[in-house]
This record gives C-alpha cells, structure tokens and sequence, in this order.
C-alpha cells in the first residue's frame, strides 16, 4: 500500500466528481489502474511544453529514463548533446533503486561546463522517511491527500546527481502550503538581492499542491548554493518540521557557476510545471525566465 502511485480508479473517487466525465472512465483513453493516472502526468506537462516551444522556437521533447515497459534510456549525449536547458524531474520511488550510473555522472559534468546551459532538478517529496508509524500518521494528516500513502519516499536518481555533481540539497518530506482567504497559495517570500539573474521576475507564486518537499542545504558555505524563494506552510496542521520551529520550507534554489562549472544549477518542484495543479501568469512568468 505505501510507496506507489495511485490507481487512475482512486484518483476518480477521491477527486470526485472531478473526473465524472465519461473520457475519464474510458478505458480505451485512461487505463483505470496505475498506468492511468501516470498518464495524467504526462498529460499535465503538455501546456508547459506548448509554452515553452512558443516563446523559444523550438519543441520540449520528453522521455522516461526507465518507461512503463520497462525501456531503459540513459542520460547522455543522445539527448544532452542537443540541449540547453534540461529538466529532470525526480518521481521514481525509491523502493525502485534507480541509481545513476557513472556515465550519466560524467555526461551531466561535460553538459554543465558549456557556456548558457542550464540544469533544473525537481526531486519530489520524502513522505513517511521516519520508522515511526505514529510520525508517519502526522505527516499524513498534515499534507491531507487520501492519494498519498503513509509513506511515498521518491527521488533516489535525482539524489545520486546531486551527490555526483555536489549539489548540496536533499528533499525532506512533503508540506502543505499555506493559503489566503481566497484558497490560492499564499505568496512566495523571496530574497530579491540574490537573484542576481532575474529567476523571479514578474513571479509572485508558484502553484498549490498539498505535498511539496523542503529542499534542504547540506552545507554551511553561503555563497555555494542560495535560497531564493520560500513557500509559507499552513501551520494549522501539525508536523515535525514546523514543531521544530520552521513557518516556511525552501522551494526555489540556484546554485551560481563555479570554478568548474559555467552552467547555472536549479531546484524546483516538478509539480510547478504541471498544469494538473494550476497554472497563472506569475507561473508562466517564471517557466519564460528560466528559458530566456
């Protein structure tokens, strides 16, 4: 029951009656088990794509590392020798042991010391991480999405590339933004001194989504990596990281060049490019600045 997606057929139930629509239930466009609502995935990240293309001139392709039939595809120069600006999003589960290979290590290091390229990583959430099953219980009543098991712990590939190529971040569990009066996400607090390039220009807010992680710095050096952006959480629901003392989470980062490295590194949560969970101007404010 933990650490898997949801059926399309729960997501159906638990969404209703949101998915009411006789297309969602059509087995022939939807298959109604995991695969399903996989596909919604893939289905939501068109729009960002489209946007994309529009503003650049040039198509997003998208591919699986490891697809539903099991096709393995590295990361290398196959697709790396013709981008710019590449975005890898971390939902593998870790039960799945998705580890990075040296190759796609070293492809990642050649890709980061060309002039303008551009890394985005997007590890999802780390729910359930503690043994306690109690802790586990908060956590799941803070995010408050029936979808999301007691533990759902994700992004062992994107965590090995972090590690490969020193990003010091890991993602920690999964929060609850806060909301205003009007149920939209509350807004961003951000540090606008060291956004040096621009990332949140014209960005106000990201888009809601009941489980985001806390991507957490690992090093004590304050110019490797900055935090620019941090997301309010709604502290009406407990969880250990706000009993700690913490009102807000870490949600947009930017790991400036180094001596070794021309490219810029970034961390955002895959779910801020999906249109599954909203889309505004201030989102597609912020997908033009990463491309431009």
């Amino acid at each position: 029951m933990d650490n898997r997606f949801s059926t399309m057929t729960e997501v159906r139930r638990a969404a209703w009656p949101a998915y009411e629509d006789p297309k969602w239930s059509d087995p022939y466009r939807f298959q109604q088990g995991i695969a399903g609502s996989l596909e919604l995935f893939f289905w939501a990240w068109v729009p960002f794509q489209d946007f994309i293309e529009e503003v650049t001139g040039h198509p997003v392709p998208l591919y699986q590392r490891i697809d539903q039939a099991g096709f393995f595809t590295p990361l290398d120069e196959r697709v790396l020798d013709d981008a710019d600006v590449l975005f890898v999003f971390g939902l593998d589960h870790m039960i799945t042991g998705q580890e990075a290979e040296p190759g796609e290590i070293d492809a990642l290091r050649a890709f980061l010391a060309r002039d303008y390229a551009r890394l985005v990583l997007g590890p999802h959430h780390d729910v359930g991480a503690s043994d306690d099953v109690s802790v586990r219980e908060v956590e799941y009543r803070h995010h408050g999405d029936p979808l999301v098991p007691r533990q759902q712990r994700f992004a062992t590939y994107v965590r090995d590339l972090t590690n490969g190529l020193g990003v010091p971040v890991i993602n920690r569990y999964g929060l609850r933004p806060a909301t205003g009066e009007d149920n939209r996400i509350a807004p961003l607090s951000t540090v606008p001194d060291l956004d040096e390039k621009g990332w949140l220009n014209g960005v106000t807010n990201f888009n809601f989504h009941m489980h985001l992680p806390h991507y957490a710095v690992t090093t004590d050096e304050p110019k490797a990596i900055h935090v620019l952006a941090r997301q309010p959480i709604d502290t009406s629901r407990p969880h250990p990281f706000t009993e700690d003392g913490n009102t807000e989470f870490n949600m947009f980062l930017w790991m400036p060049p180094g001596d070794d490295r021309t490219a810029d590194v970034l961390l955002a949560d895959s779910t801020i490019f999906s249109t599954l969970f909203g889309a505004d101007d201030s989102l597609r404010n912020f997908w033009r600045n990463l491309v431009t």
